[in-house]
Order: C-alpha cells, then sequence, then structure tokens
C-alpha cells in the first residue's frame, strides 16, 4: 500500500497567513467602524433617515449577495488573481468613499465596497485551504483567519472614534490604502496561484438567481430589525425562497454549476453550516445589544464602550486559536459543543443586565466570543475541507455567505424583540409635543436625545425597560445556543479528530 505524504506547509505559507489576515481584518473593520463615524458624517452629508439606513447596510447587504459568484468566479480565473484585482478595487472604492461629497455618492460607494470586498472574503479563504494541506495546520490557519475578521469587528468602533477625532469622518476608509499597498507587494512572492482546470463558463442565469434568493432575504431581516416585520418581510422572504428553490434545480442540471450542492449530502457539511448560522446569528443579536447597554444604559462613551470589548476579543482568539489544537485529540463536534455550551453561560449572565454592572455584561459577552471563536474556526473548517480542492472557492462562498446571513437574522430578530418589548412597555409624557413622545417610545437612544424635555424618571423607566428587553432577548438566544450545542454533539460526533485519518493511514501502511 502506498501512502501519499500530505505536504505540510512552512516559512513561505505561514507568510502568506499573515499578508491574507490584513484584507481580512480590513473587511471586518469595514463593517463596524461607521458605527462612530456616522454623527460626523452626518454632520457633514446631511443624509435623510432612509440614506442613513442604506449608508450602513449596503456594504454588508451587496457581500452577502455577491459572495456565491465570487467565490466560485474565484475557481474559474484563478484565486490570486481575483484577490488582486478585489483588492484594486476596494482601494480605489475606498478613496471615492471618503471624499464622497454628497450622501447618494456615499451609497454607491458603500454598495461598490460591498462588491469589492465578496471577492475577498472567498479569495482568501480559498487560498488559506490550497496552502495548507495538511489538516491539523489548515484548521490552526482557519482560526487564525476567523480571528483577524472578528478582531475587525471588534475593533471598528474604537478605530473609527479614533480618526474622527484626529482626522475627519472619511478617513476610516483610507485604511484601505496601507492594506491594498502591502497586499499587492507581497501577493505574488508569498501566495500561489490556483484555478480549476476543469470549471465551465460562468452561468450568468445562475448569477442572477443567486442574487435573487439571496439580497431580498438579506434586505428582509435587515427591515425587520429596524421596522419589525410585515407583509412587505414575507413578500421579499417568499420571492427569495421562489428563487432560491429555482437556483438550487438549475445547479443540478449544469455540468459546472455555480454552487455544487451535492455538497448538502455531506452530514457534517450541512451540519456545519447549521451551526454556524444559528451561533452567528446569536453573536449579531448579541453584539447589537451589548453595545447600545454599555453606551446607552451604563453611560460608557463610545471609546471607553470599544475597549470594554477588548476582553471578550481575547476570549475569541483564544478559542479560535486553541480549538483546532483540541481538535487534534478530541471530536471537533465535541469541542464546539463543549464551547457553545460555555456560551450559554455567557447569555445567562446577560440575561441578568442591571444588577451586575458593566463587568457582568462583559463577562457575559466573553463566554459568547469564546464560542464563536470555536466554531468559527472549526465549523469553517469543516465546510471548506468536505469540499474539493476545485471547489473550495464556492465551499468558501458558501461558509461566509452562511454567517453574515446570521449576523444579519440575530440583529433582526434580538433587536426586533427588545424593541417590541421597549415600544410595549414605554409611554410618553402627557403634554409633550408629538415628536418627543415618538422618540421617548421609539427608542431608548431616542429618548436620551430628549432627556432634557422631559421628566428625570421617564428616562429612567426608559433604561430600565430596555434592559429587562436585553434580559429576555439574551435568554431567548440562551435558549437557541442550546439547541445549536446539541446539533453539535450528535450531528458531528462522527466527525474524527483532525488528522486522525491521516494517522491512522500511516499506521495501517506501516
Amino acid at each position: 500500500m502506498t501512502v501519499v505524504a500530505v505536504r505540510r506547509a512552512g516559512t513561505r505559507e505561514w507568510a502568506g497567513l499573515a499578508l491574507l489576515a490584513l484584507p481580512t481584518l480590513l473587511l471586518g473593520l469595514d463593517v463596524t467602524v461607521l458605527y462612530l463615524v456616522l454623527p460626523s458624517m452626518a454632520a457633514a452629508l446631511d443624509p435623510s433617515a432612509t440614506q442613513t439606513l442604506w449608508i450602513m447596510d449596503a456594504y454588508g447587504f451587496l457581500i452577502a449577495g455577491f459572495l456565491i459568484t465570487m467565490g466560485t468566479l474565484g475557481d474559474r480565473i484563478g484565486r490570486r488573481r481575483l484577490l488582486l484585482v478585489g483588492t484594486v478595487a476596494f482601494a480605489a472604492v475606498s478613496v471615492l468613499a471618503a471624499f464622497a461629497p454628497s450622501a447618494e455618492l456615499l451609497i454607491v460607494a458603500r454598495a461598490l465596497l460591498g462588491v469589492a470586498g465578496a471577492t475577498l472574503m472567498p479569495s482568501t479563504l480559498s487560498l488559506i485551504s490550497h496552502m495548507f494541506a495538511d489538516v491539523r495546520q489548515r484548521a490552526v490557519a482557519i482560526g487564525v483567519w476567523a480571528t483577524m475578521f472578528a478582531l475587525g469587528m471588534a475593533a471598528g468602533p474604537v478605530v473609527g472614534g479614533l480618526l474622527v477625532d484626529v482626522f475627519w469622518w472619511g478617513a476610516a476608509f483610507l485604511l484601505a490604502l496601507p492594506v491594498a499597498v502591502a497586499v499587492l507587494a507581497g501577493a505574488r512572492r508569498l501566495l500561489p496561484e490556483y484555478a480549476d482546470p476543469g470549471a465551465g463558463r460562468l452561468d450568468l442565469t445562475s448569477v442572477a438567481l443567486s442574487l435573487v434568493a439571496i439580497l431580498p432575504a438579506v434586505y428582509a431581516v435587515k427591515q425587520s430589525a429596524s421596522h419589525g416585520p410585515g407583509v412587505g418581510t414575507v413578500v421579499l422572504l417568499a420571492v427569495g425562497g421562489a428563487a432560491g428553490v429555482a437556483f438550487v434545480r438549475r445547479q443540478r442540471g449544469l455540468v459546472s454549476p455555480l454552487l455544487d450542492v451535492t455538497l448538502f449530502a455531506d452530514r457534517a457539511f450541512s451540519a456545519a453550516l447549521a451551526v454556524l448560522l444559528v451561533g452567528l446569528a446569536g453573536v449579531g443579536g448579541a453584539m447589537y445589544l451589548v453595545t447600545q447597554y454599555l453606551q446607552l444604559v451604563e453611560g460608557h462613551t463610545p471609546f471607553a464602550a470599544g475597549l470594554w470589548m477588548g476582553p471578550p476579543a481575547l476570549a475569541m482568539f483564544a478559542a479560535a486559536v486553541g480549538a483546532p489544537l483540541l481538535a487534534r485529540r478530541a471530536r471537533p463536534g465535541l469541542v464546539m459543543g463543549v464551547t457553545l455550551g460555555g456560551s450559554v453561560i455567557g447569555y445567562a449572565l446577560m440575561a441578568t443586565a442591571g444588577t451586575g454592572g458593566t463587568a457582568v455584561v462583559v463577562a457575559g459577552f466573553a463566554f459568547v466570543y469564546l464560542g464563536l471563536g470555536a466554531i468559527a474556526a472549526l465549523g469553517t473548517d469543516m465546510v471548506v475541507g468536505a469540499a474539493p480542492a476545485s471547489k473550495s472557492g464556492s465551499a468558501a462562498a458558501m461558509s461566509e455567505t452562511v454567517q453574515e446571513l446570521g449576523i444579519a437574522v440575530g440583529v433582526a430578530l434580538l433587536g426586533s424583540l427588545t424593541t417590541a418589548f421597549y415600544g410595549a412597555r414605554v409611554h410618553a409624557p402627557p403634554h409633550v409635543s408629538p415628536e418627543v413622545a415618538d422618540r421617548v417610545t421609539g427608542s431608548l437612544s431616542g429618548a436620551l436625545s430628549v432627556a432634557d424635555e422631559v421628566p428625570p424618571e421617564v428616562v429612567t423607566a426608559a433604561r430600565q425597560t430596555f434592559t429587562t428587553g436585553v434580559n429576555i432577548a439574551s435568554a431567548v438566544a440562551g435558549v437557541v445556543i442550546l439547541a445549536a450545542t446539541a446539533l453539535c454533539l450528535t450531528a458531528l460526533r462522527r466527525v474524527p479528530p483532525l488528522g486522525e485519518s491521516e494517522d491512522a493511514a500511516d499506521t495501517q501502511a506501516g
């Protein structure tokens, strides 16, 4: 029996991973950097409420829509080539966004940033899959990759606040320029090129169907987070569902499909995607609520709130790097299940927000991030590892699409739950103008904006009601994550420890 030795990554590959970490970190930053940039930007461009919403959402909206298309495009034209093209495009559009003279042009720039960002995410992940053939090394590399993206999201508000204080709101977008220079300078020396030699032509009908399937669904959950569910939400979800069915049917009949739907026959692939979806929904909703709680209830400045997010980020980093190491001896499903079980503790602590101050909420979120680190590293590795090398770009795109959708769903569901509870319990005092009444009953931030026009006890009641809403949403999220924990321990129980199959083959050969 002949055993083919698996090539282990060397210095060049690890240096290449460090290079790929830069655009990954940048993409995470761009998701949240506008949280603190928004007030300065609004003062300069004077956008309407609808324009403000699109400035915030256009980026993630277009990323989610184009991930599948860009992932399979990289399989066809070359992943390094797509990374370089996307990097140049991202830098160029970032300059356009930084110096946008109007809200309309900024919306266009944010949308184009989303399209360019969709080229970077699957390119970086599929290149990692190609560079790290050894199962154990690949898991650690993907853990680092997942950590850099999440760290970028955590650092976004802090970085945005600093740049606005020192420069102006547009400086936040110019972070892309040094990253682009570094990637363009080192890519050809550190990153290999790979394309699927058997890939056929890009099916434009499939591209259109994928966009119609994903974009209405993402838009529906984002709209429900802002305005609550309605008839429009149902219609959009129905349109997306119908397009999704048509997309799957078309892929089954194509020789070179945009997405290989046969991958879903792999139980580990499907279960890992489900865990990523549910897990990221919990994290997305928790981040949305915690960042508001720290500023609106505890009274921290945006910069101080960003610093409080540091310990959870370290917990996530430890889990993302440590989980693949533990999964060499224990089954990955068990490692993911145990860490997700730990995140249930975190949601339980968040459900007591208001009783123990900032430290309790931050400690709870640290447990939540601990679970995120493990499932992002091992779950993504399972998804990418289940696909053949020629389809790793498509698998990487599927993983990222599910995670983007999970974050959007989490913000929509937990945000809507908290908002609905707040709106049902908070009442405006008599003898105030309709505008002030709408602000008081609409949201806690609205109530605080008119605090000098209402009695102090109204603001106190608003804070207490919002805190109770966070308690309820956290408890609901904990129950859902508990179900995801059970899914890990059952559906993924047969996935062997990392590298076990290779070790067994070596033993048999000996």
